[in-house]
């Protein structure tokens, strides 16, 4: 039995992918702990809809999201003692293609893994400018 694969096409599928992709961050033995200490139990449902915010606005080219990615990574990565390295945005990736891949097939569906590789590859980058600067 074979499956037909979705395209995204809206929010909807948006949110669905993000949801999903997400449940695998926080079971993940790497990034859970990380996720699942700096973001407390009730406040996961509003983080998952900024984060839809977040894709909705990439792969749509809409203005819908207000928020600032790179401090609140930086600020983990002090939290974390400065501990954040490329492998922890290398599994992000790795989970983020493999739950596209499972869920969508679209043209959609690869400038959403080619828009993760920049945002991780950038956000790391961030991380170690701030770490340079003392901060």
């Amino acid at each position: 039995m074979s499956l037909v694969m979705r395209t995204i096409e809206n929010r909807e599928d948006v949110n669905i992918l993000v949801n999903a992709f997400y449940a695998k961050i926080r079971k993940d033995n790497l990034l859970g702990p990380i996720f699942n200490d700096h973001i407390a139990e009730e406040k996961w449902p509003e983080h998952l809809d900024k984060l839809t915010d977040f894709w909705e606005s990439n792969l749509f080219g809409l203005t819908k999201f207000k928020g600032n990615p790179t401090q609140k990574h930086v600020n983990v990565d002090r939290n974390l003692n400065h501990s954040i390295s490329p492998s922890h945005f290398e599994q992000w990736l790795i989970l983020w293609h493999e739950t596209i891949d499972e869920m969508y097939s679209s043209d959609l569906a690869i400038k959403a893994k080619n828009t993760a590789a920049n945002i991780a590859s950038a956000q790391f980058m961030m991380i170690q400018r701030n770490r340079s600067k003392g901060i």
